[in-house]
């Protein structure tokens, strides 16, 4: 284990991983840093890219757009016969080299009444200008999209890319603008002029796009179809959301569905022509609602930084290698001496105080170890001599501390029941010292045979003086007391004795009454002491505030007065000292008297035994280990009649 290691070891081990450590995180920061600012820095480059792509794109279709447009206007607003219309159309054509092909197609019987289809077609054929009628039962126009979507939508519209066999016969897209009459005071739809274009253009601009070695673009449609990409299989045979299917990525369905929208973002997604992570930027083609896309490869953008890291981190493993050298030559220096020093705290370990150390031959750290080994030599004996009296002397304390405890309990009446042959009351009482000896104390007896005397007290501060003080006050109390007097006379008595040679100032707080065994009549006197519980049958527990005294021991010549209350048959008095309801658990919470009364009322049809058991287990359940601060005295009282 580690722990068992030498420094030498430890010192190179903390060294060498430290220093990696460091390292490691500082060709991290350095690594994620730079890609930080590449990634930004392609950001930028690719919407610069994509926009400019964009931007050549949309110079070729907004112009183009103009010419089906102006031709539906010439066709809403002028008038020419059939041969003006073909001389027109023939000439917009030859006229604008973006333009593959442009027709006019009229609606059924719109051109002439024994016509159901009339849309003369020119196109272009690599250098020739051709025409064509479109229209027939293998052509039927007027349900194909770039006549039915303007038709419905009753405005110009890009259809999506599509072969157009029988037409043109290319890959084109065609832009649709209806032209309209009144007829009768009503605006009447008459045709569909169009202007194809052909997409091999758009598959030249968009090819031209070049990012490193294996970087490209594409183009999708309005519906996600694949107009241009680098995998010809793919183009007009697969759509975005057709490929984020098949290979069960929500990433790129969620693209997808952003560039049809028409956003524009840049995003990191895995390339399904590579097979690895890409960026990615795509911005709209506003005119016809394309998107274009320009991907970037993340390994080949990142190659140089890879590189340097690499470079940065071979330097970095023979630094630390070199600098775990030098800590092994340092550490064996310095745990050489310490070694020996190792072989000297053996010796001491059993015992051995006359060992011999090496000699000192510099003043660093080393050396003063030395000398205070030599003096903790010197220091030990002496110690030692002075710890083996003071063993020897705490023995006796603990010995005589123990045999104070033993008087002190016997002095306390524990034999219980106490007065077996009495039926008309049972008693009963325990105490618990905080140190060896304590200042709680209780004791009953009898004054004469028909009145029991008790009382409960608690003596200010803990150990040896309280001990004494309680059973000075104990003395005083039973020698006091005799048939006739009250509580209060008797407290009277025994607080001026108290008062003769009490230069400690201490003082006991006490709850003292005499029970009339007959009556069920207690006389009592409450001291400065914490009221006792009162349970009475059917009726909960209560503190028995009565008249409040000072402490005994505390005031000279102060006349204590007596309170009156009467006991029926069944009912129980419960007297505790505050050990109990200050009792503190480890978040410094109190026990507090009204836990206390809880408790008692709980436990109330309890013997008197169980009662003060189940007390004592709550307290110690309360204190959660906590240890015990005060001394802790309770006693019961139960009057039968």
């Amino acid at each position: 284990m580690l722990k068992n290691r030498g420094i030498a070891f430890k010192l190179i081990l903390f060294f060498t991983l430290s220093s990696a450590l460091i390292f490691i995180a500082i060709v991290t920061y350095n690594y994620f840093f730079s890609r930080k600012i590449i990634e930004k820095d392609i950001e930028e480059k690719a919407r610069n890219l994509a926009l400019a792509t964009v931007n050549r794109i949309e110079a070729v279709l907004r112009p183009l757009q103009k010419v089906p447009e102006n031709v539906a206007y010439f066709m809403e607003y002028g008038s020419c016969n059939k041969e003006d219309l073909l001389r027109f159309l023939r000439e917009v054509v030859k006229n604008n080299p973006e333009v593959y092909g442009s027709t006019v197609a009229f609606e059924p019987y719109a051109s002439d009444r024994k016509s159901l289809y009339f849309a003369p077609y020119f196109y272009k054929n690599k250098d020739k200008l051709e025409f064509s009628y479109l229209g027939g039962e293998n052509y039927q126009y007027f349900h194909l999209d770039w006549y039915q979507i303007p038709k419905e939508l009753n405005r110009p519209d890009w259809s999506e890319p599509y072969f157009d066999e029988g037409g043109g016969n290319i890959l084109m897209a065609t832009y649709s603008v209806p032209f309209y009459k009144v007829v009768k005071g009503k605006r009447q739809l008459m045709g569909i002029v169009t202007a194809d274009i052909s997409l091999e253009w758009l598959r030249e601009i968009v090819s031209s796009v070049k990012i490193l070695r294996t970087g490209y673009g594409f183009l999708i449609s309005k519906n996600g179809t694949l107009v241009t990409h680098p995998r010809k299989d793919l183009i007009m045979n697969a759509t975005l959301f057709g490929l984020a299917e098949e290979r069960n990525d929500p990433l790129l369905r969620a693209i997808g569905k952003k560039m049809i929208k028409g956003e524009a973002g840049f995003i990191s997604f895995k390339s399904a022509v590579f097979g690895r992570e890409c960026w990615m930027y795509y911005a709209p083609i506003a005119s016809s609602g394309w998107s274009l896309a320009v991907v970037f490869p993340q390994d080949e953008l990142l190659a140089d930084i890879t590189r340097l890291n690499r470079t940065v981190a071979f330097l970095g493993i023979v630094g630390v290698l070199l600098l775990s050298i030098a800590v092994v030559f340092i550490a064996r220096t310095i745990t050489g001496p310490l070694r020996k020093m190792a072989q000297v705290t053996h010796d001491i370990g059993t015992g051995n105080l006359d060992f011999e150390l090496p000699p000192v031959k510099s003043g660093d750290e080393v050396g003063k170890l030395t000398e205070a080994f030599q003096y903790m030599k010197t220091s030990l004996k002496d110690y030692i001599k002075q710890l083996t009296e003071t063993a020897a002397s705490k023995e006796k304390i603990e010995s005589e501390l123990k045999i104070a405890h033993d008087i002190q309990m016997s002095i306390l009446p524990k034999v219980f029941p106490p007065f077996p042959d009495r039926k008309e009351f049972d008693i009963y009482a325990t105490i618990e010292p905080a140190r060896e000896v304590g200042g709680d104390f209780y004791d009953f007896f009898f004054i004469d045979p028909d009145h029991l005397f008790f009382v409960i007290a608690d003596v200010s501060g803990k150990g040896v003086p309280a001990a004494l003080f309680m059973a000075m006050t104990k003395t005083l109390i039973k020698s006091i007391s005799v048939p006739g007097m009250q509580p209060g006379e008797i407290l009277t008595k025994v607080n001026y004795e108290l008062n003769q040679a009490n230069e400690s100032c201490m003082f006991v707080t006490t709850f003292c009454g005499i029970l009339n065994t007959k009556t069920g009549e207690v006389h009592y006197t409450n001291a400065g002491h914490n009221p006792p519980l009162l349970i009475r049958q059917g009726e909960e527990a209560t503190y028995i505030e009565g008249g409040r005294n000072v402490m005994v021991g505390a005031v000279e010549n102060y006349v204590f007065k007596t309170d009156r209350l009467i006991m029926e048959s069944g009912d129980v008095l419960f007297m505790y000292t505050d050990g109990v309801t200050e009792a503190m658990n480890e978040r410094e919470e109190l026990f507090s008297d009204e836990r206390l009364r809880g408790e008692i009322v709980s436990l109330q049809d309890k013997p008197i035994r169980e009662m003060i058991a189940g007390v004592k287990e709550e307290v110690i359940s309360f204190a959660q280990g906590a240890p015990q601060s005060d001394d802790i005295a309770m006693m019961i009282l139960i009057y039968r009649g």
